[in-house]
């Protein structure tokens, strides 16, 4: 196989999840599949998207959303994009601010009914952060508070923040809580400022999040490339799944300063599924963050980028429905991961859709993607 590009840069924003491409790099796992990785730290998700428009980036750690979402033109120019696989399932966080949990709320229900409390009391806007506007941090609070009857464009403000700058707006009150990944959901916890009031494995369990994403022109120049990538990525993921040892090793390699910068404490615990929300419970997660899941976590499944266009769909995103399926089929590159994972010894689902129940009741299948996003009692569809 003749590799078109034997040096990738690859994207990324400081998160845990960040964790496949950086050791696929650290253990070697480019080489062996004759690349080498270059990694470039970035500050911001809108970052990742330009640099990939321009070819600065040839690949990155992704937000599912943001490639749906440019490749629909929401919020800029469409172009035809690619996710060449799944990096991981699970390991996000809404966190609200201490100042709310000291009012008592702590979880959905709990906001809710402080909110209802408020606007007889003193009228006040709630400002929450996500990351990117189609990105998943954005669909996961927006869905998780209206579940609990909170409209997120009408009853709340949502802004747009960088990850690694969520604890420092917490902290100085620019907003009332944000959704995004780890380790900052836990730094916030550790540093006494927030509390965790959901996961993100507790709206969807074993939801889908971040992507080895591209613009489809680089893939379509380089698919040998992008096969050896996907190989690489997909053994380091299982190298990290395959003990607790390894994810030591992993929390211990991305803490430091050119990756994620934090302290291994706010991301170890986590990462092993030990959870402690900062107002007084404590757990052991039976859906925690993972890479591999004898694949199952790496498979681009259609339905799972359909889903984020029904709720780009249902927010007013997209005026109307898109041909979901056929999106879908053109921005998933199946066959290429299909033969990337045979290098790799990964085993393949024959199916293209999986079915799963959301926190509100909600069945996902993939079947009826127009039918699902007209289905919900708190929408913005036209």
């Amino acid at each position: 196989m003749q590799i078109e590009k034997k040096t990738v840069n690859i994207g990324f924003n400081p998160l845990t999840d960040c964790a496949p491409v950086v050791m696929a790099a650290m253990l070697g796992f480019d080489e062996k599949h004759g690349i080498r990785i270059a990694l470039s730290r970035e500050t911001s998700w809108a970052g990742v998207r330009d640099k990939l428009m321009t070819g600065e980036l040839d690949a990155a750690h992704a937000l599912y959303g943001l490639v749906y979402g440019t490749q629909l033109g929401i919020g800029a120019q469409p172009r035809d994009m690619a996710v060449l696989m799944n990096l991981n399932r699970n390991g996000q966080a809404i966190t609200l601010s201490r100042r709310l949990a000291e009012q008592g709320a702590t979880d959905g229900a709990s906001l809710a009914a402080l909110m209802a409390r408020n606007v007889d009391e003193n009228s006040r806007q709630y400002v929450f952060a996500q990351t990117f506007p189609t990105g998943t941090h954005a669909m996961w609070l927006y869905y998780w508070l209206a579940a609990h009857g909170i409209h997120p464009m009408k009853d709340v403000r949502a802004i747009t923040v960088p990850p690694s700058q969520m604890v420092y707006n917490l902290v100085e009150g620019h907003m009332d809580g944000f959704c995004a990944g780890d380790p900052w959901g836990h730094q916030a916890v550790l540093d006494g400022v927030g509390v965790t009031a959901t996961t993100s494995q507790q709206i969807w369990p074993d939801h889908p999040e971040k992507v080895l994403g591209a613009s489809l022109e680089f893939v379509r120049a380089h698919p040998n490339t992008c096969r050896a990538l996907v190989a690489a990525v997909l053994e380091a993921g299982r190298w990290i799944d395959a003990s607790d040892e390894n994810r030591r090793a992993t929390a211990e390699i991305i803490a430091a300063v050119p990756y994620i910068n934090t302290g291994k404490a706010a991301i170890l615990p986590r990462m092993l599924g030990r959870y402690d929300d900062g107002a007084g419970h404590a757990w052991r997660d039976e859906h925690p963050m993972c890479f591999h899941q004898g694949g199952q976590a790496n498979y681009p499944w259609l339905s799972d980028g359909m889903w984020f266009m029904t709720q780009f769909r249902r927010w007013g995103l997209l005026k109307d429905d898109p041909d979901y399926l056929a999106v879908a089929q053109s921005v998933t590159q199946l066959r290429l991961y299909r033969e990337a994972a045979e290098m790799a010894g990964v085993a393949v689902p024959a199916e293209v859709l999986r079915s799963s129940t959301l926190v509100d009741g909600h069945v996902w299948d993939g079947t009826d993607p127009e039918a699902y996003a007209a289905s919900f009692p708190v929408h913005m569809r036209n």
